[in-house]
């Protein structure tokens, strides 16, 4: 089984030739063709099925007028990553970070010197297309992300007093004057689509973990951090759309992160996690578990066709990395 899907992302920018904005920076679009997911059977494998499929996907992305396409898989999983830089001609291309962050059974304390507001899904679509549409694979579409139901709303941090829920200008007003430090992320209920399950853990790797949540239950003022029970299957968050700026960006973002995972616990989620950019400095705020998340998830991508839609780009394959990517959390 192979799926697949199609859509216009960012995939450079360049500087707008309007007489009135002759630094501004536009972002410049291709369309990018996604193998979702790639299934063969345990007793099916090693006949060439998962290339004959691959290739029937690719022959589907070209009649639809997709550029390029590519997959992500993790870097150990060899077999995949033979299957599609040896036999398929893609490259390895970018090598984001999956940060993952367990669920405790208390809440997270957000600073009381940052403060959270809420944004519309209009609010965000101006703030996004006006701050982060030149970052690699921003989707052109990204009203439809924002507005899908399982988006659970757009949040924004800003010092406190600086801005609040009752005195938001409007985003247009805020980025012609927004203020020293600040950071937004969207948050994506994954949980209603699919859930996961760890498996091959110990028993005493599971009396452990029941243990926390007890002690964690019983004694919340501790904040004492647990382990869900992840054996059983869990829904998770997905953290999107994250970036700011300033000084004090990263304090944003911890703050930001703090108040997405009450938000899972209400919602009785295992845990949180978001994927970045390998050199994304947003991370340091990011909170995570190293044991659960993954240091190098891998990218691969292929040029479908020989003729660029702008030259401009030009192959895109071999562009150089961004400082940070943006994860489509309908790829997820």
């Amino acid at each position: 089984m192979i799926r697949g899907c199609i859509k216009t992302v960012a995939c450079g920018k360049s500087l707008s030739r309007s007489k009135a904005a002759l630094t501004k920076q536009i972002p410049l679009y291709t369309k990018l063709a996604y193998i979702l997911g790639l299934r063969v059977s345990p007793n099916q494998r090693r006949m060439g099925i998962g290339l004959k499929l691959v290739k029937k996907m690719e022959a589907w992305f070209k009649d639809n007028g997709a550029e390029y396409s590519y997959m992500a898989t993790e870097s150990e999983n060899l077999a995949s990553v033979k299957l599609f830089t040896e036999k398929c001609g893609y490259l390895k291309f970018r090598t984001p970070s999956i940060l993952v962050n367990p669920v405790y059974a208390h809440r997270t304390k957000v600073s009381r010197n940052v403060t959270i507001i809420p944004l519309t899904p209009s609010d965000a679509v101006i703030l996004y297309r006006n701050r982060f549409s030149t970052i690699e694979f921003f989707p052109r579409d990204i009203d439809s992300v924002l507005n899908n139901k399982l988006s659970l709303g757009t949040f924004l941090a800003v010092p406190c007093g600086s801005y609040s829920v009752e005195n938001w200008p409007g985003p247009v007003r805020f980025l012609l004057g927004p203020p020293c430090s600040w950071a937004v992320l969207s948050v994506w209920n994954s949980k209603e689509v699919f859930k996961l399950e760890v498996r091959g853990a110990s028993r005493v790797k599971r009396a452990f973990a029941k243990t926390t949540r007890v002690l964690d239950r019983a004694f919340p003022w501790l904040k004492m951090p647990s382990v869900p029970d992840l054996f059983r299957p869990f829904g998770f968050h997905f953290l999107y759309g994250l970036g700011g700026e300033g000084p004090k960006v990263v304090k944003m973002v911890r703050a930001l992160c703090g108040f997405a995972h009450n938000i899972a616990m209400e919602y009785g989620c295992g845990v949180v996690a978001t994927e970045v950019a390998s050199c994304e400095p947003l991370r340091l705020g990011i909170p995570h578990w190293k044991m659960l998340s993954c240091a190098e998830d891998l990218w691969c991508i292929k040029r479908l066709v020989e003729d660029y839609s702008n030259d401009s780009v030009g192959d895109w394959t071999k562009s150089v990395p961004g400082i940070s990517i943006f994860v489509d959390p309908r790829d997820v």
